[in-house]
């Protein structure tokens, strides 16, 4: 009896044993359906100017600094009582960290900050002279922004404070917050260079990580350079952007700014955007790259390709070239056609999507936005901003909000005209109630949440009017989600209703909470707020046979 018993739990064992083995290869040979896998997918990003956000060490202000070329605050003044700024602010490492949290339970994952390299420490004299409201000039202007590296080992003065290095910032936020770092870099020039009565320290000039000086443009236009004399290698002989020192990608340059970017992947970034990468050859990106996914194979990178042609900025984006996403541009001239105008056509935005047929790389890892600090921020009115953000955060791409959208601070002005504007920490405590505020927080918690809408595929059903609906699928080694998107830019509520390749199961609202079980000939019927939205979720494999043979076109 004994060995019977035995016999028959010995092939229970082996039955449970095949059906699990079977139940591995099956899923094993499951086809998988996603738009991307990369990690930096989960994080909606928010872009802050760390100058201009929260000023949280006034003893790292140096508002004497510059002699007579100061560099604190310096306004311009605007008509009607306007005004920009084209000096330093406060804004800095410890403004950032006190906020963390604001940025963290807003829906955001990931920070990215302008760069943080040492700066020239006084205004330019050389240029023309910039003027409110003015574009293309630097005369006047400090570095406050970062972009105008002098020394790229060393942080600028004005962002830590004693007990707040950026390595500290990037742990913090990392280990406290659960916010990745993205850094902002710049290959391609260094400060204004050239134009000055007479030099100013630091412009110009590139220093190594001990501060010794091995560049130096010597205040020389471009032409007058002398590629024999050491202090001069770095740079190119030919005029690029405005004044500024051009750096040579053939030069010992690539190799000092690639050991330094290294040296701040080191202290904690997590991921870089690239700036002005349209203004150095495919081959440079390529070599900088490589050597970056050397010691850091999986670090994402995005870049700054300033244009509106998808088949332009897609080159970027290809292996051969570097491969590195890009800021979608196409994506932004057509979200404000859409969002800054109530009578526009959801239509519109089926132009950059590119969910099939793709010069990109990968479209679902393109970095999606609506406006930044080089051009003017959306012209919207408050519903527009909600409506953007319904669509930012529920589209293919990585969503990127710059600082004080959420509550549409300066709303359609340029860098000179305000866009660039001291956010504040009184303007952090305001924002948790306004309406913008409000619904984006919303809509980015449920991004946050849900894979389906980080990194799942995007099939639209119907894109017109004012109405959007559509699905994003994410089936991929045992994980089953789909969101069903319905959107309505309009001022009333709207019945919409969805049957096209709806599979049966129990679908949850994650806005109500609502529950709805499917099946397979049903129509989901639901009423979608004015400038709201509704998302259904299923957590089980599709069961829509047309669902599924489009889904697998598009792998």
């Amino acid at each position: 009896m004994k060995k019977i018993i035995k016999t028959l739990g010995l092939s229970s064992v082996l039955s449970i044993s095949a059906c699990s083995v079977l139940e591995t290869a099956n899923q094993a040979s499951e086809e998988s359906f996603y738009g991307t896998l990369s990690p930096m997918a989960s994080n909606a990003v928010y872009f802050l100017m760390t100058d201009r956000f929260v000023n949280g060490d006034p003893t790292n202000d140096y508002i004497d600094q510059g002699g007579e070329f100061p560099t604190y605050r310096n306004e311009l003044k605007g008509p009607d009582g306007k005004s920009a700024f084209v000096g330093y602010m406060g804004g800095d490492f410890k403004g950032i960290l006190d906020n963390a949290d604001y940025i963290a339970d807003m829906g955001f994952g990931a920070i990215w900050l302008t760069p943080i390299v040492d700066q020239p420490d006084q205004a330019f004299s050389g240029g023309e002279k910039i003027e409110f409201g003015g574009a293309f000039k630097d005369g006047g202007k400090t570095g406050y922004h970062g972009y105008w590296g002098s020394n790229f080992f060393k942080v600028d003065e004005h962002l830590p404070s004693e007990d707040l290095t950026f390595a500290d910032l990037t742990e913090k936020l990392r280990e406290e917050h659960n916010l990745k770092t993205v850094l902002d870099i710049v290959l391609n020039h260094g400060s204004p260079a050239f134009t000055m009565p007479k030099q100013q320290p630091k412009f110009g000039q590139v220093f190594d990580e001990d501060d010794e000086l091995i560049a130096d443009h010597q205040n020389l236009s471009p032409e007058q350079l002398d590629k024999s004399n050491p202090l001069h290698a770095f740079f190119n002989t030919k005029k690029d952007i405005m004044q500024l020192s051009d750096f040579d990608e053939n030069s010992p340059a690539m190799d000092y700014l690639t050991e330094a970017y290294l040296h701040w992947i080191d202290q904690g970034a997590d991921a870089f955007r690239i700036d002005t990468i349209k203004h150095m050859p495919h081959t440079a990106w390529k070599t900088f790259t490589d050597n970056i996914r050397e010691d850091h194979p999986d670090f994402f990178m995005f870049a700054e390709s300033y244009s509106f042609d998808a088949n332009f900025i897609a080159e970027h984006t290809k292996p051969e070239n570097g491969g590195v996403s890009v800021l979608d541009f196409p994506g932004r001239e057509a979200m404000l056609k859409v969002f800054e105008n109530a009578n526009s056509d959801f239509e519109l935005l089926n132009s950059y999507l590119y969910l099939e047929d793709s010069p990109y790389q990968n479209s679902y890892e393109l970095m999606t936005f609506y406006d930044n600090h080089d051009m003017s921020r959306m012209d919207a009115s408050e519903a527009g901003f909600i409506d953007a953000h319904n669509w930012l955060f529920t589209s293919r791409g990585i969503p990127v909000v710059y600082y004080g959208s959420e509550v549409g601070f300066m709303a359609g002005t340029s860098e000179h005209q305000g866009n660039r504007n001291y956010f504040g920490q009184g303007n952090v405590y305001k924002a948790v109630t306004h309406p913008i505020f409000e619904n984006l927080k919303r809509v980015a918690n449920i991004r946050k949440k849900l894979v389906a809408l980080q990194k799942g595929l995007q099939v639209n059903v119907k894109l017109k009017g004012n109405e959007a609906t559509f699905y994003r699928v994410y089936e991929h080694e045992g994980v089953y989600q789909t969101a069903l998107i319905l959107l309505n830019k309009s001022g009333k509520d709207a019945e919409m209703k969805v049957d096209k390749w709806l599979s049966s199961g129990e679908w949850s609202e994650q806005i109500s909470g609502e529950k709805l079980r499917v099946n397979t000939t049903d129509t989901l019927k639901t009423v979608v707020p004015a400038h709201g939205l509704k998302i259904y979720v299923l957590n089980e494999k599709n069961n829509n046979e047309a669902l599924a043979l489009l889904l697998s076109s598009r792998m």
